[in-house]
């Protein structure tokens, strides 16, 4: 029977639970309108993708392939493998606090409701009080120790559906070396991005796939069930750029921290406006939340694009505890044809 793992949800593709920054500058302004979902978007607001906006060090390899879009057009697309592990940092973490006297600067974050938390052993200590349930106690009363999942046994046994219930009451992390083949790699990952973005009569849900790639080789992964997580007393511990590792897909991003964290790391336009970190699995470049002064624009769609005269249609990410990336798709995304088969295997 396949193991069916939430983290891998939660990790990979359906776990945004915590950020990093202060909870001050966490929430996002409602900048969309939900009253109609078509898309006018002029051909000329539509930019091939570019990629050379990608880091060298986090690639293996680039090629254009045939690919079909999620119209069923056939179109062409780069196949873009990257090693896995974010090639503007030299390491991931922390995570866990490992004791109740930890600060901030010893562990990672954690999230509710869109507001972002230091997980700090002060607020392991105080779930109970956090969730108005006495059922949490991530912790020894004695030592003050927190439970971590710190083997790979663990780490998989608190990452599944129905978590066991000796691992409730858990912080849950993986250790990246669990499943890289290659010191200083992650696990390896192939998209497909349209050569040049097709944008659809109307917007396209995401409904938990991949929602991108950063240029720093790191999967951006979709929504999180924080429910499904918490139902099991468990804490699934971000680091301060709101990424963690699964046994699948290995690190990826629920969230981009570009206040405290910088993360992924961005350059600002020339013009001020936020700088770009990602590729949308549309080919749509996804831009920081905020310009150089601070400022989020007005103007965003449902997906979160807008179009300018300098950069064409484009995203702006979510605040990064918002579990979220983008709302949706604006343009078609892609998937390999039956003589171009991407491998899969989560990692080699």
């Amino acid at each position: 029977m396949k193991t069916e793992y939430i983290i891998p949800l939660l990790f990979s593709g359906t776990l945004a639970l915590a950020g990093c920054g202060s909870s001050d500058d966490s929430e996002v302004v409602d900048t969309t309108d939900d009253s109609d979902s078509s898309v006018d978007i002029e051909d000329d607001d539509v930019v091939d993708v570019d990629t050379s906006y990608f880091d060298l060090a986090s690639l293996d390899s680039i090629e254009v392939v045939e690919c079909t879009l999620s119209n069923n057009e056939s179109s062409t697309c780069y196949q873009i493998t990257v090693k896995g592990f974010p090639a503007d940092r030299s390491e991931i973490g922390p995570f866990c606090p490992e004791v109740i006297t930890a600060t901030a600067e010893d562990a990672g974050k954690w999230f509710d409701d869109g507001v972002l938390y230091d997980l700090t052993g002060e607020f392991i200590a105080n779930l109970d009080e956090f969730y108005n349930d006495n059922n949490w106690l991530l912790y020894d009363e004695e030592s003050g120790e927190v439970n971590i999942t710190d083997t790979q046994t663990s780490c998989e046994a608190a990452a599944v559906v129905d978590v066991a219930e000796e691992y409730h009451n858990y912080c849950v992390q993986c250790d990246l070396d669990y499943y890289s083949d290659v010191e200083g790699e992650g696990i390896y990952s192939t998209y497909l991005i349209p050569t040049t973005p097709v944008v659809r009569d109307s917007a396209g849900d995401i409904d938990g796939e991949n929602v991108g790639v950063a240029f720093n080789g790191v999967n951006l992964a979709a929504a999180a069930p924080a429910e499904v997580i918490l139902s099991a007393y468990t804490i699934a511990a971000f680091d301060d750029c709101v990424g963690h590792v699964n046994p699948v897909a290995g690190y990826h991003y629920h969230g981009a921290n570009h206040g405290d964290g910088d993360c992924p790391a961005i350059a600002f336009e020339s013009d001020g406006h936020g700088g770009a970190f990602a590729y949308a699995m549309d080919g749509f470049v996804i831009y920081s939340m905020l310009d150089e002064e601070g400022n989020e624009a007005t103007d965003l769609d449902e997906c979160r694009g807008h179009t300018d005269d300098v950069r064409g249609y484009h995203y702006h990410s979510a605040g990064p505890g918002e579990n979220a990336f983008i709302g949706c798709f604006t343009g078609e995304t892609a998937s390999a044809d039956d003589d171009n088969e991407m491998d899969e295997r989560p990692g080699r």
